[in-house]
This record gives structure tokens, sequence and C-alpha cells, in this order.
């Protein structure tokens, strides 16, 4: 097998990790097949000798061979050589894999979508070679190895966090973990850099569901996402008691409201989504941060119709009102919406906005 190797995906940070893992790797002689980039500890490729990096949008293929076949004045002879091509979607040639010194490394790395492979094309797609290069197929045809890295499911997001959080010693409450993955979706950039700052703001403690709250942007959304679940399910004592914590940690109440019906509305979308072409549409419709977000409520959605829905909505609006209107406090207006949606009777807030009991 060629040391030629194409890292490709949705997931930039996952990438750079990988590239950083297989760069030490080539450039020590280990073995280059990945352990699990969960536990490489940066994507900083530091300063290995014998490594060139190159870009495709400015750099010329000349250059990039050159670098693969040049040892330098006063390189060791023994030099293994790693040669680094981001952005290689800018390639209009697969001169470069081809031609490529087979005694030297070749990482090629890019996060757009590439040509569609030469297998699946048609005849028509073979003759239009203006658009790209077919890199994939180029590799496998040198004998090199294709690696996709994509975005992680949201089922993995926690194990990612906790992988990442102990190397840096770091222990997070399992609420933590949960809150955390919610705040920040599939972002795993952005999980490396809410842990960075969890770590120096607990000086060795156990992160706990608070100091997520505290610091992670977002991140009351998890709470309210809890409430919104124990609505769902009807658990009225669960869902007072999360309402409850979120009074008590100084959450507004128009702010917790605002989330409901964000939350609800997901919700909506969510159960009458069928498959990832409507993730994706739906996702776009209503602003949410991923489709991922929708997939999240799928088993929340299959517990509902439209019509609670439609009711849902109905209190919510009619808490609002009521608050705005100043029936009565906002706590108090908020505590009577949640009982209603767990489906309590007499707890009908509508009532504080009408004047008389609504027509059920």
């Amino acid at each position: 097998m060629r040391p030629v190797y194409l890292l490709l995906g949705d997931d930039p940070f996952r990438i750079r990790l990988r590239l950083a893992e297989l760069v030490a790797a080539l450039a020590s002689g280990g073995p280059a097949e990945s352990a699990g980039i969960v536990r490489w500890p940066s994507p900083d490729l530091g300063a290995p000798l014998g490594v060139t990096r190159h870009d495709a949008r400015s750099d010329a293929p000349d250059a990039m061979i050159m670098s693969g076949a040049s040892q330098g004045l006063f390189a060791a002879l023994d030099e293994r050589r790693v040669v680094i091509v981001e952005h290689t979607e800018a390639l209009r040639s697969d001169r470069l894999v081809a031609e490529f010194p087979p005694d030297a490394a070749l990482i090629l790395v890019t996060t757009e979508t590439l040509p569609a492979s030469r297998a699946k094309r048609g005849a028509r797609a073979k003759k239009d070679q203006t658009t790209g290069v077919d890199l994939r197929a180029a590799v496998g045809d040198a004998g090199g190895r294709v690696e996709r890295i994509l975005r992680l499911p949201a089922s993995d997001v926690p194990g990612w966090i906790i992988g990442r959080a102990q190397l840096r010693a770091l222990e997070l409450a399992p609420a933590a973990v949960d809150a955390l993955a919610i705040a920040v979706g599939l972002d795993t950039d952005r999980i490396e850099q809410e842990l960075a700052k969890l770590g120096a703001f607990a000086g060795g403690r156990t992160v706990e569901p608070a100091d997520v709250r505290a610091l992670v942007a977002g991140a009351i959304e998890s709470d309210v996402f809890a409430l919104t679940e124990a609505v769902v399910r009807q658990d009225t004592k669960g869902a007072v008691a999360r309402l409850e914590e979120l009074l008590a940690d100084g959450q507004a109440a128009q702010q917790i409201l605002a989330l409901l019906v964000w939350q609800f509305r997901v919700l909506l979308f969510a159960s009458a989504m069928r498959g990832t072409d409507d993730a994706n549409r739906m996702a776009k419709a209503i602003r949410a941060s991923s489709p991922a977000s929708l997939f999240r409520w799928q088993a929340q959605a299959r517990r509902v119709d439209r019509k609670r829905i439609t009711r849902a909505y109905e209190s919510l609006y009619a808490t609002d009102l009521a608050i705005k209107q100043g029936r009565t406090d906002p706590e108090t207006a908020l505590t009577l919406c949640v009982l209603d949606l767990c489906g309590i009777a007499n707890a009908d807030v509508r009532e504080l906005t009408l004047g008389e009991p609504p027509r059920r």
C-alpha cells in the first residue's frame, strides 16, 4: 500500500485530529491506523521534521510534487517526508497523486463535497472534467486509502464529551454531560472550547449542571428540554420540579416561556418528519441549529398528536398574555401553564385572559 491518504468529511475538527494523529504516525514510522481520535490530545501538528503543508487553492501541483521529492540541503537521508495538501477540492487533475514520489507520504484533506466517484457517474459525467477530479478513485488507483470522517450522530456526542474531558483530567457529572451535549449539539470544535472553559472554571472539582448553565451559551435549553420532555410524558411531578429549579436558578419566566414555545414548534415539525431530507428542509424552515435537533425530538413526537400540540400553543399564548396584561405574577402563570400542559384539570391558564372558562 502506498502512503497516500484522502481525509474527507463534514466535521473539520475531527478531521484535524485525525490529520495530527496520521502525521505523527507517518513521521515516526508508526502504524497509520487510527487508535481512536477521541483519545488524540490536540489537532496541533507541532513542528515535526520533514512535514510540508500546501494549499491546493494557491499552490501549483508541481510545487507539491517537488516537496515530496526534495529532502532539503541538510535533511538526513532517512528523514520521512510527509506532504499535506489542504482544500484538495480545488485540484483540477489527478496528476499530483499519479506523479507523487512513492517514497514520500501524501495526505489530501478536504471538508467540501467531492464529485461522485467514477463508479457512480454516468457517461455524460465522465466526459465533463471541468468541475473537478475524482480524488477518491485516484487515491484508490494509486493504492492509497480514503477515510471519511463524518459528524457524530447525536447519540455519540455524550461519549465524545466524556472522552475529550478525560484527556483534560476533567470529570463531569452525568447531568452536566447531557446539558453540554444539548447546548453545543454536534459541533466538536465548540465542545473542545467549552471543555477548556469548564476545566479552568472548575479547578479540579467535578463539573455540575449549574456550571454548564453559567458558562455555556444556550445551556438553559437543556433544562427546558427536560421540562418539555416531562410535559410530553405528562409527568406532572417531574415537570413542576424542573420548573421550580429553573426559577430558583434565576431564569426569567418569559425566557422559559419563549423556549417552551420554540421547543413545541420543533416538536410540531418533528412529528411530521419522515427522513433525513425532511429534517434538512425543516431545519432550514425553522432555523434550527441542525437537523439533529429535530431527530432528538422524534421519540417525543411519537407521544403526541397535532391536536395536542395545537392545544399546547393555545395555553402558551394565553400564558404570555396573562403575564403581559398583569393578570397574575409570571411564576404563577407559568406554573398553571405547565400543569395545564400536563393535563391537570382546572389549571387552564386561558381563564386568566378570557375571564371565563373556555369551551373545551
